[in-house]
C-alpha cells in the first residue's frame, strides 16, 4: 500500500472509529436519561435519533469503504449492495431532516408567548415521533431507486455514468438517470437545507433579543437559560452541516459533470458528507448537560469531584 492509499484509510479509519465511539456513548446516554426521567424534551428525543440516523450513516458507508480502502475486496455481492446502498442513502437524507427539524422545533420553542403559540408548543412533544415516521416514509419512498442501479463491483473497466463506491458501484447506465438523480438529491437537501438556515436565523434574532435582556433573563427562572443554551447548541450544529453540505454538493455538482468520476474525488466526497456524523456527537457530549454529566458519571470525574468538594468544605470547618 502506497502513501497516499495509507492516508485515505488512516483518515476513513479514525474518522469511523470516533464516529461510531462518538455516537453510541450518545445514545447510551441518552437511554440512561430516558430510564431515569419521566418527561424528556423534545430537543432531547430529536438529539437522540439524530445520533442513531448518524451512526447509521456511518455503519453503512464509512465501515465498508474504510474496509475497501485498506485492500478488502469482494465485501458484498449484489443483494448486499443494494441494501448498503439503500440504507446509507436513507441515513444520509434523515441527517438533514432531523438536523433541519431540530432547527425548526427550537425556533418554534423559542417563539413569543401568544394564545396561538402557546397552544402549538404545548402540542410539540406529541408531533416529534409523528414527525419521525413521516421523514422516515418520505425519505424511504423518495430513496426507492437507489436498489435499482446498485451492483457488486465487477471484473474489467467501471462503466460511464457509474459511482465507484469501492465495495460497490451504483450504476445509473446513462447520463440522463446520472443528473436526475443528482438532481432529485440536491434539491431535497437544498430545502431542508434552507428550512434550518431559515429557523436557525430566526433563533439568532430571538437570541440577540434576550442578549439585550440580560438583567431580566438573569432575574428570571433557569428555563430560559436551558433554553438559550440549547439553542446555542442548535445554531452549532447547523453551521457545522451547513459548512460540510457546501463542501459534499460543491464535489457532487462536478461528479455530475464528468461521465468517469476519479476514485479520489469519490473518495473526498464521502470523507467530507461523513464528518458530519462524525463530529456532532462530540458536539452534543460537550454542550448538552444532560449528556455531559452522564459521560463524567461513567468516568468517575463526577465522584472525584463531589469527594473533593466535601473534603474541602470539612477542611474549611475544622
Amino acid at each position: 500500500m502506497d502513501l497516499c492509499m495509507s492516508i485515505k484509510g488512516v483518515s476513513f479509519l479514525l474518522q469511523t472509529g470516533l464516529g461510531v465511539l462518538g455516537n453510541v456513548l450518545v445514545l447510551v446516554a441518552y437511554a440512561h436519561i430516558v430510564f431515569l426521567e419521566p418527561h424528556v424534551l423534545p430537543v432531547d428525543i430529536i438529539l437522540c435519533h439524530l445520533a442513531f440516523t448518524d451512526l447509521m450513516l456511518l455503519l453503512t458507508r464509512c465501515v465498508p469503504q474504510t474496509m475497501s480502502v485498506f485492500g478488502l475486496s469482494n465485501l458484498l455481492n449484489d443483494a448486499g449492495c443494494k441494501v448498503v446502498i439503500y440504507s446509507y442513502r436513507i441515513a444520509r437524507a434523515l441527517s438533514v431532516c432531523i438536523t433541519c427539524m431540530l432547527s425548526v422545533f427550537q425556533a418554534l420553542m423559542l417563539a413569543p408567548a401568544g394564545p396561538s403559540w402557546d397552544r402549538l408548543k404545548t402540542r410539540l412533544p406529541g408531533l416529534v415521533f409523528p414527525t419521525f415516521a413521516v421523514l422516515w416514509f418520505i425519505n424511504m419512498a423518495v430513496c426507492i431507486a437507489a436498489p435499482f442501479f446498485s451492483i457488486a463491483p465487477r471484473n474489467g473497466t467501471v462503466p460511464a455514468f457509474t459511482l465507484n463506491l469501492g465495495f460497490c458501484y451504483v450504476d445509473f447506465r446513462d447520463n440522463l438517470s446520472y443528473v436526475i438523480n443528482g438532481i432529485a438529491v440536491s434539491v431535497r437537501d437544498f430545502v431542508f437545507v434552507g428550512l434550518m438556515l431559515g429557523s436557525s436565523g430566526y433563533i439568532l434574532v430571538v437570541l440577540h433579543q434576550h442578549a439585550r435582556k440580560a438583567r431580566t433573563i438573569q432575574r428570571s427562572q433557569g428555563a430560559a437559560g436551558m433554553e438559550t443554551r440549547a439553542a446555542k447548541t442548535v445554531i452549532t450544529l447547523v453551521t457545522l452541516y451547513t459548512v460540510f453540505f457546501g463542501i459534499d454538493n460543491v464535489i457532487w455538482i462536478y461528479m455530475l459533470t464528468v461521465e468517469q468520476v476519479p476514485p479520489v474525488v469519490a473518495d473526498m466526497r464521502v470523507w467530507f458528507s461523513s464528518c458530519y456524523a462524525s463530529l456532532s456527537p462530540f458536539l452534543i457530549m460537550t454542550s448538552n448537560k444532560k449528556v455531559k454529566s452522564r459521560m463524567m458519571c461513567a468516568t468517575g470525574i463526577e465522584k472525584k469531584q463531589q469527594s473533593v468538594n466535601t473534603q474541602d468544605s470539612s477542611d474549611t470547618k475544622s
